[in-house]
């Protein structure tokens, strides 16, 4: 998929690198076709990791995708440089008259705070409230697939005895057109300190669990309508992801874990083995085709 981002932006050159087909906005004007219009709140530290993480996985469809990040005005980054948000993010007050396709909320390493005492708390529920009328479809992803859970439908978290890291086996749950092409098992990376579990999420009749995990726990949940989508792990993630945070916590003074089944024989001088990008790219894939594309109205106003 041709994904439609603006000149300049860091991501670019390196997806090109990748073979990842990434059209800048003069070429894309050129082109007779409506393409998905996708927003994405880049809530985690390294905003420009994440750009690429994420445009990758949305460049592997025959798509069109315009791309616009957007940021919480109630937070200052630290660790991307100010120029480059105010260059290539905007503001939630600059798109909140606008409707969107879909929309994509990262995770935060914010999850053993209280959802409220997250310092752009009103500030994302606010967002989340938006979305509901103003996009077809949602992915919410790690701590943001906590925070939907427990601002939409009351789910509380649950703070786990230890980092839970690693790449962990997954099955199907149920079936659902965001695990169409899938195996019986595939594998997923997660990075948390916190959890939802199985119990509370069955007490709500309007969401169903798609994906599970005997180890990481509960993966992918969606509403009925598979508008709102709830991934605890991180499919986005890439190879060295789980290792940098790994050494990152560790300089820290931090006691966790190795990152189970991510490096040969727990070695952390050994390069992680790859095992769950193709999970990744075909979800990704499912969800922009099933449950965007195929959903959305063509004209965007027609969205409610």
């Amino acid at each position: 998929m041709p994904i439609n981002v603006p000149s300049g932006l860091p991501a670019v050159k390196i997806l090109a690198k990748e073979g990842i087909f990434v059209m800048t906005e003069k070429r894309a004007i050129h082109q007779d076709i409506r393409p998905l219009e996708i927003l994405i709140l880049n809530l985690m530290p390294d905003k420009i990791k994440t750009e690429i993480q994420l445009l990758r996985l949305l460049g592997n469809t025959p798509l069109q995708v315009n791309v616009t990040f957007l940021y919480t005005e109630t937070h200052t980054p630290k660790h991307t440089p100010i120029e480059h948000i105010l260059k290539f993010y905007t503001t939630f007050k600059e798109v909140k008259d606008k409707k969107f396709d879909g929309f994509i909320i990262t995770g935060a390493p914010v999850e053993l705070l209280d959802f409220e005492e997250v310092d752009y708390w009103d500030e994302l529920v606010e967002i989340m409230e938006w979305s509901r009328h103003n996009v077809y479809s949602t992915m919410f992803i790690c701590w943001a697939a906590q925070a939907g859970l427990y601002h939409f439908y009351g789910v509380p978290k649950y703070e786990l005895p230890e980092k839970l890291s690693g790449v962990f086996r997954h099955t199907v749950s149920k079936p659902s057109v965001l695990f169409r092409g899938h195996d019986d098992f595939f594998w997923a990376p997660h990075s948390r300190y916190t959890e939802v579990r199985r119990e509370d999420i069955e007490k709500i009749p309007e969401l169903e669990i798609l994906s599970e995990s005997e180890e990481a726990g509960v993966y992918v949940v969606a509403n009925r309508s598979e508008r709102q989508i709830f991934v605890t792990g991180h499919p986005e993630y890439d190879r060295y992801t789980l290792r940098d945070e790994y050494f990152r916590d560790i300089g820290k003074g931090l006691k966790v874990p190795i990152p189970a089944n991510y490096f040969p024989d727990d070695d952390p001088n050994k390069t992680p083995v790859l095992t769950w990008w193709s999970h990744a790219h075909l979800f990704f894939s499912n969800w922009l085709n099933y449950c965007v594309y195929q959903k959305t109205p063509y004209r965007l106003e027609d969205i409610h």
